[in-house]
């Protein structure tokens, strides 16, 4: 999520913590060839075109698993009114990483199976929340186009001195967020396990906290994290720069100082605005927070959310990935050296990773590595520069957006949005080697098929050259967005920015199944293919 001034920008969390999740596509799998025949698929796996099959794609169903699950809350309750689960198993022997990464194209094969989660059955139904969903993430990306906060002040970060600290990170359906989401260990002593939203787009780890009188904190999984059973917890000193110019660079707003009832001293308070109307307030404080079974990490500066309202689905708060000083990449840069990594996995059954330190990215021999981009308006953001695009293997395109610089990759933005010149070859070249008959348009999404009654097709795959020459292939689960259970909607997963000179952004979708290493201090970006499951 990305955090903002009211006056100037929203977070990511307007897309991915709705009550709702959709059908997405499945895995990779064997190469599968018409003739069926290892001969016949191993002849086709090192050629410029070859075939990824992916085992099958699980649509909308009803079930009664996710119903049965017990909640804390009324609201949390009445807000998982809907939810989708998509998660398919891999085909046991998985096509190599390397035979991967040079494919062009993808066997999609369509089954139908019933899903563990509870949906509206009604056609109507089910497109109005794939409408809202779509709508939250348009307006999660157009916010991301007007945020100017001030330039961070600079911070001195060492080299890791330690091995990378990993945990499991998964879909956050089971919250009702299409965010991905990761568990972490908070306070001192009997520390408190907490789900929290990662996010590449926001700074400030904040997470709700005890007291929350009333309604002041919407309802969450677990227990509201309570200071007072910490010997740990300490409020951040009013006058402290964190207080004032880092808290600032994170927010956009400088903290706020007051006295609480029952306290002599001032503490400094936070207020974090989202352009769709949600927010968190609270206490800066720190704490010790645990990452994985062995990480620890002393005096971490947090956000003690007071008074919280929005889209969060049922998490307990955020983790911030982004790049000013309270971010948790930069708060830990002296034990990890800056570096983190995640894989997004392509199911809601499946779990990736996150990871600090170079960990699992110094395992990949063939990650294809581009220049980070710094954009002094906006310090939290990772960009980089897309040169140019290919799909299915085909001559490489032509649009003036290519090469401009200043393409956002963030975890918290769902659907991948490309200039207006770049989208417009991309998704003539699709429909081009996509030959089946087309379905009206979804929402933003303009280059809808019908595949009713298939039960499978092959998949064009985006191929994106980036500054410097290395080369990234969208995962076939990245491509397509299925609107409609029975086959007869299903879309490109990419749309158009309004204008040209937008920023474009490579949402989470289309991140599936790739190691991504953010390097703050080599001022790079990693893509490697990688099984998340």
């Amino acid at each position: 999520m990305v955090a903002a001034s009211s006056s100037s920008w929203s977070p990511v969390q307007h897309h991915l913590l709705l009550p709702v999740l959709i059908a997405l596509l499945a895995f990779v799998g064997h190469v599968a060839a018409a003739a069926g025949s290892s001969d016949a698929r191993n002849a086709v796996v090192g050629k410029k075109s070859a075939v990824l099959s992916l085992r099958e794609l699980e649509y909308w169903g009803t079930g009664t698993a996710a119903a049965r699950e017990t909640i804390q809350g009324r609201r949390y309750a009445q807000a998982k009114q809907a939810g989708f689960l998509a998660g398919e198993d891999k085909k046991a022997a998985e096509e190599p990483a390397a035979r991967r990464s040079r494919s062009t194209t993808a066997v999609l094969e369509l089954k139908h199976h019933s899903s563990t989660a509870t949906v509206p059955d009604h056609p109507a139904a089910r497109e109005r929340y794939l409408k809202h969903l779509l709508a939250a993430d348009s307006a999660r990306a157009a916010s991301l186009q007007l945020r100017k906060p001030k330039p961070a002040s600079s911070t001195t970060t060492t080299q890791a001195s330690a091995a990378a600290a990993e945990v499991p990170l998964g879909s956050g359906i089971r919250y009702q967020t299409l965010n991905y989401v990761t568990t972490i260990a908070l306070g001192g002593g009997g520390a408190k396990n907490l789900t929290v939203i990662v996010d590449t787009g926001s700074d400030l780890t904040w997470v709700q906290c005890e007291p929350c009188p009333g309604s002041s904190c919407y309802a969450q999984r677990d227990p509201l994290f309570d200071p007072a059973a910490s010997p740990t917890f300490a409020a951040v000193p009013c006058g402290s720069p964190a207080c004032a110019a880092s808290l600032k660079d994170a927010t956009g707003a400088p903290g706020s100082c007051a006295r609480s009832a029952g306290n002599s001293e001032q503490r400094c308070y936070y207020a974090l605005s989202y352009g769709d109307g949600s927010f968190s307030r609270g206490v800066l404080a720190q704490d010790t927070l645990g990452l994985g079974t062995t990480t620890k990490l002393d005096g971490f500066v947090f956000g003690c959310g007071l008074s919280n309202r929005g889209l969060f689905g049922g998490t307990a708060g955020l983790m911030g990935l982004g790049r000013t000083d309270l971010s948790l990449v930069s708060q830990t840069a002296a034990r990890f050296g800056g570096v983190f990594s995640y894989c997004l996995p392509a199911t809601t059954t499946s779990t990736g990773s996150l990871s600090l330190g170079p960990g699992p990215s110094s395992s990949f021999p063939n990650m294809a590595y581009t220049r980070m981009i710094a954009d002094p308006t906006q310090p939290p953001f990772y960009f980089i520069n897309i040169t140019g695009a290919a799909v299915g293997g085909g001559a490489a395109l032509t649009a003036p957006g290519f090469g401009a610089g200043n393409v956002l990759v963030d975890s918290g933005t769902v659907i991948t949005r490309l200039a207006p010149s770049v989208y417009k070859a991309v998704r003539a070249e699709f429909a081009r080697r996509f030959e089946y008959p087309a379905a009206p348009g979804f929402s933003i999404l303009d280059a809808c098929y019908d595949l009713t009654g298939r039960d499978e097709v092959n998949v064009p795959l985006l191929t994106l050259t980036l500054e410097g020459g290395a080369q990234v292939t969208v995962d076939a689960a990245g491509m397509l967005f299925v609107v409609r259970k029975d086959g007869s909607q299903v879309c490109l997963a990419m749309a158009s920015l309004p204008y040209e000179d937008q920023t474009p952004i490579i949402g989470n979708y289309q991140q599936r199944n790739k190691r991504v290493v953010y390097d703050t201090v080599g001022s790079r970006l990693g893509f490697a293919d990688e099984d998340c499951t």
